[in-house]
């Protein structure tokens, strides 16, 4: 599903950084295995823009996908829980990518369930938005937690 419409919250421009960003964290990408680059964005709502890539290692296990690395970021530079929307892109020119099953989750633990997340194709042209609830219905999260 394509819309000319940028995300609430997004203007073109914003928009055209989003998926500028999200394509240029792929240069970032270290992954010699798999050799296919993911690169992430996540947009604050003032505006600022963190890079995460997928950052691979010889022990699989010890990898960490581009989500989760500019999640990190973003949380160690005290942008916790003022996102405004999440992109990633991957090296596949047909297809747009979707942040696997533990990127949800951790995404889960920082984003409103509204937040957007823009998944695009390698080279920008495609892209799909959807919002976390729509990626991960009936989800666990800290609030969960906090009813007990």
């Amino acid at each position: 599903m394509q819309t000319n419409l940028p995300p609430p919250g997004l203007t073109e421009c914003d928009f055209q950084l989003l998926k500028d960003n999200a394509i240029k964290a792929r240069e970032l990408s270290y992954s010699p295995y798999s050799t296919f680059r993911v690169g992430c964005c996540i947009m604050t709502k003032a505006k600022a823009c963190i890079l995460g890539a997928n950052v691979e290692n010889a022990s699989y296990g010890a990898g960490i996908c581009a989500e989760r690395t500019a999640i990190v970021k973003a949380v160690t530079s005290g942008h916790a829980n003022d996102w405004l929307c999440l992109a990633i892109s991957g090296d596949a020119l047909e297809t747009c990518i979707s942040p696997c099953g533990i990127c949800r989750q951790a995404i889960r633990e920082f984003a409103s369930l509204e937040l957007p997340i823009v998944m695009f194709n390698g080279d920008g042209s495609k892209f799909i938005i959807k919002s976390l609830q729509e990626l991960l219905p009936l989800s666990f999260g800290p609030d969960d937690l906090r009813e007990n």
